[in-house]
C-alpha cells in the first residue's frame, strides 16, 4: 500500500531540518521546523499565520518544546505548550493541540491527506447487514496495510435501523412499529446514535484511515478534520454547513446528519457519517424512541422537525449529491477510484453469520 512521506520526513539524523504543517479546520496553518538531537528536539521554530498574544509567548513555546524527547506523546506535547504560555495569552486560529499535531507531523509520528494514496468506492448496493460488516472488514484491513485509505459510499434496499455499538435495543427501537413496516435492525462497531434508513433516504459513507491521520488531535476536533471535504462539497451546493460537537451535522435549518467513529488497536480507525436527504418522519418515530431526554438540548420539541432533510434545502436528486462529494473528495486528495473486492464481500459475509446477523450481537445491549 502507497504511504508517501516527503523528503524533509525521511530521517531524524542530527542536523536534518524536519519541517510540518497542520492547518486548523476552520482556522489558521500552524507551521513547525525543528532537529532532532540526541533524541531531543533542538532549535525549534513555530510559524503561522496565527494569531498570538503577548508577542513574547512564541518564545515561550519554542523554549517549551525545545529539549522535550522525540517519543513525547501528543498530549503531552499539547501540556507543555499550554504550561509555558504567559498569563492571559491568546492563541486565536489555533491551540496547543495543534502544536502537538504539527511536531508529531514534522516527525512523521502523524500523517497528512496528502500522505496517503487515498480510494473512493462509489455506491453499490448491498444488504445493511453486510455494508457493518464491510466497516469492520475494510477497517481492518487499513489498520493492517493491506488496504489503501478508502472512501466508500453505501447503498441498500432495504429498510433498516442501524443503532449504535452502545445503544439499547430496547430503548432505541419501536418493534411494533419495526414489525409493521418491516424493518431491518443491526448493530454497527462504532458509538453514537440509531440511523433509520430507507433506500434514496439518506447519504451515507464511510472513511477507513489510519489513526496516523488523526494523531494528537481530540476527538471533537477529529470529526470536523475528517468532514472538511463534505463541508466543502455541500457549500459547492449552496449548504453553509457547520458542526455541533460532538457529531453533529447541522445547517441553520436544522440538523442534516450524524457521525460516529471507531479505533481500532491495530491502528485502523473507522468514521461513518448519515446524512438525511428524503427523510419519512413519520415512520422514523413509529420506528424508533426518541424520548424527551434525547431532545432536550437540540433546542426542539419535536424529532420531526430536528432532521431537516438535503433534499428540501437544496432541491437536487440524491444522485446530485453524491456525485458532489465523490468529485470534491477526488479532487482534494487525488484519490483513485476502486471496489470491494471479492474477498473482501466473502469476509463480510463471513461476519453476517457469525457476529453482525445473530441476536447475540444484535441483543449484546438488550
Amino acid at each position: 500500500m502507497t504511504h508517501r512521506i516527503s523528503p524533509d520526513q525521511q530521517n531524524h539524523d542530527a542536523g536534518t531540518r524536519l519541517h510540518g504543517e497542520y492547518k486548523v479546520p476552520g482556522g489558521k496553518l500552524v507551521v513547525v521546523d525543528l532537529e532532532v538531537v540526541e533524541g531531543k528536539f533542538a532549535d525549534v521554530s513555530l510559524s503561522g499565520d496565527f494569531f498570538l498574544e503577548p508577542d513574547e509567548a512564541l518564545e515561550a513555546i519554542n523554549g517549551a518544546l525545545t529539549g522535550l524527547p522525540e517519543s513525547t506523546p501528543a498530549s503531552e506535547i499539547a501540556s507543555a505548550v499550554t504550561a509555558s504560555l504567559p498569563a492571559g495569552a491568546v492563541l486565536f486560529g489555533f491551540s496547543a493541540d495543534a502544536v502537538a499535531v504539527t511536531v508529531r507531523r514534522a516527525l512523521s509520528k502523524a500523517t497528512s491527506w496528502a500522505d496517503h494514496q487515498w480510494e473512493m468506492i462509489p455506491p453499490s448496493i448491498l444488504p445493511t447487514q453486510v455494508n457493518v460488516a464491510l466497516d469492520e472488514v475494510l477497517t481492518e484491513e487499513v489498520g493492517n496495510g493491506s488496504r489503501n485509505p478508502t472512501l466508500r459510499f453505501w447503498d441498500w434496499e432495504e429498510p433498516s435501523v442501524v443503532i449504535g455499538s452502545f445503544q439499547s435495543v430496547h430503548n432505541e427501537v419501536d418493534p411494533e412499529g419495526v414489525s409493521r413496516h418491516g424493518i431491518t435492525v443491526v448493530r454497527r462497531i462504532s458509538g453514537g446514535g440509531a440511523m433509520f434508513m430507507e433506500a434514496g433516504n439518506c447519504i451515507t459513507y464511510s472513511l477507513y484511515l489510519p489513526q496516523t491521520l488523526v494523531d494528537g488531535m481530540s476527538f471533537a476536533d477529529s470529526y470536523a478534520f475528517l468532514d472538511a471535504w463534505v463541508m466543502a462539497a455541500l457549500e459547492k451546493l449552496g449548504i453553509s454547513a457547520f458542526y455541533v460537537p460532538l457529531n453533529d451535522i447541522a445547517t441553520e435549518q436544522g440538523k442534516i446528519g450524524g457521525a460516529a467513529q471507531k479505533r481500532l488497536s491495530n491502528g485502523g480507525m473507522l468514521h461513518h457519517v448519515t446524512m438525511s436527504y428524503d427523510i419519512d418522519a413519520d415512520k422514523m418515530v413509529e420506528v424508533l424512541r426518541i424520548g424527551k431526554e434525547k431532545l432536550s438540548d437540540k433546542g426542539t420539541r419535536s424529532a420531526k422537525k430536528r432532521v431537516d432533510p438535503l433534499r428540501r434545502q437544496t432541491g437536487l436528486a440524491r444522485s446530485a449529491i453524491l456525485q458532489a462529494m465523490q468529485e470534491v473528495f477526488t479532487e482534494r486528495y487525488g484519490a483513485i477510484e476502486s471496489q470491494v473486492t471479492e474477498a473482501e464481500l466473502r469476509e463480510a459475509r463471513r461476519r453476517v453469520d457469525a457476529k453482525f446477523g445473530t441476536e447475540e450481537w444484535l441483543n449484546r445491549v438488550p
